[in-house]
């Protein structure tokens, strides 16, 4: 049986709770410690919701480095750089575009998907157990405007076929053949279908499985902040606000703020805050807007339906640490909700929102153990978070109860930087 410990979880987004959930269902005391006054109030706050671990792969493939360079000087892009000094984020670069080599980027999608795969089972598990709706659906299409784009994503599409898992490559009239509302004016060259993806809303979700991890003993201290951790005799010690507090273990799932609490222990990690954007618009025209979820590879932006709702979500800016909204950017989601589902929304008039995300230039998350004795860490999914969520979770309750997890950890630990 598992000896029960008292452990402090940092960070209330969907990795921190469903972290602190996996703990209390193990037996444990566990406590939330969360900055806002709500759970999923940052990145997972307008997530995009796409739940899609045949899409799980690197921002670092082979051809990206060129393709984000054509996109820098136009006005709507996938990718904006704001000029800066700053060298961490020209560290980041380096090492990222180290690993847009083919056989990097083959270990780096494999070991996503190994945590994704896995996520999505656990995530069904728990939807079932507590009949979660979290406004859910099925099935993901990747829509190609161009051949080029197709050539591209052969190496993805083939990893697929190696792993065995159920896609459909089709051509322009397969894909509107299985999202009928798609705009027949805006050019398409073809997709890739993924039938067992699907979407889901995040912070719904979220919150959902916060009243159940309530339910079983987690503890949630909001409007606190956690200003330092460190171990203390057998224990980790942890400055919230003013007062200091002891647990036998800490989970440090802070998203990008993780690697600030993390460097005075002598962790270093590659950890670069890359905001995310996403644009949330009342349906208009139920009859023209989409099923599910489709993903524009041209721009890497996802078109969720939740709801009443269409999410439109994407666009990478580095450089800035702060979360005011992009113009670009924004015209950026107004253009491709406007190219693919004109009539279903208008897309000027959505709530639009900004959030960092904690991306490592490989792409795989750290989970488990770090050098310091009972700190762990849950951190570095990137885009990918709600995608990784569930099964993350998971892994990290088992590794700290003593159990093996069920996927085999190779490549996802801190040793990948040793």
């Amino acid at each position: 049986m598992t000896q029960a410990k008292q452990i402090v979880v940092i960070g209330g987004g969907v990795v921190g709770v469903c972290t602190a959930y996996h703990l209390a269902a193990a037996g444990h005391e566990v406590v939330v410690v969360e900055r806002h006054h709500n759970v999923a109030q940052e990145a997972s706050y307008a997530n995009g919701g796409v739940i899609a671990p045949g899409y799980a792969m690197p921002w670092a493939a082979p051809g990206m480095p060129k393709k984000i360079l054509s996109y820098l000087f136009k006005s709507e892009a996938p990718v904006l750089l704001k000029p800066t000094l700053d060298r961490a984020l020209w560290r980041w670069v380096r090492q990222w575009m180290a690993e847009c080599d083919i056989d990097r980027y083959r270990i780096n999608k494999e070991r996503m998907q190994r945590v994704a795969f896995y996520s999505r089972d656990v995530l069904k598990q728990m939807r079932e157990q507590f009949q979660i709706d979290y406004e859910q659906t099925q099935g993901v299409l990747q829509l190609f405007r161009s051949q080029h784009d197709m050539k591209l994503a052969e190496p993805a599409c083939a990893m697929l076929e190696e792993a065995g898992v159920p896609h459909q490559v089709v051509d322009a009239e397969g894909a509107l053949a299985i999202e009928p509302s798609l705009h027949e004016q805006t050019a398409l060259s073809g997709g890739l279908y993924l039938p067992q993806d699907e979407s889901g809303n995040c912070p719904l979700f979220t919150k959902r499985l916060k009243y159940i991890a309530h339910s079983i003993g987690v503890h949630f201290h909001f409007t606190s902040s956690v200003h330092s951790i460190q171990p203390e005799g057998g224990r980790v010690a942890l400055r919230i606000d003013d007062q200091i507090f002891s647990a036998d273990a800490v989970v440090v799932a802070a998203g990008i703020d993780s690697a600030r609490l993390l460097k005075p222990l002598g962790i270093q990690i590659p950890l670069y805050p890359v905001k995310g954007y996403s644009a949330t618009a009342s349906i208009k025209n139920f009859d023209r807007a989409p099923r599910a979820s489709v993903v524009d590879e041209s721009y890497k932006v996802g078109i969720t339906r939740m709801g009443n709702r269409i999410r439109v979500a994407g666009t990478a800016e580095l450089g800035s640490r702060n979360v005011e909204l992009h113009q670009a950017a924004i015209r950026t989601l107004v253009k491709v909700g406007d190219d693919w589902f004109p009539d279903a929304a208008n897309y000027n008039t959505s709530t639009f929102w900004c959030g960092i995300r904690p991306m490592l230039p490989d792409g795989p998350p750290l989970l488990g153990a770090t050098p310091v004795r009972n700190i762990y860490v849950n951190i570095g999914h990137g885009s990918t978070g709600w995608a990784m969520a569930a099964g993350s979770g998971k892994v990290v309750a088992d590794i700290i109860s003593g159990r093996a997890p069920e996927i085999d950890m190779d490549g996802l630990t801190l040793s990948r930087y040793g």
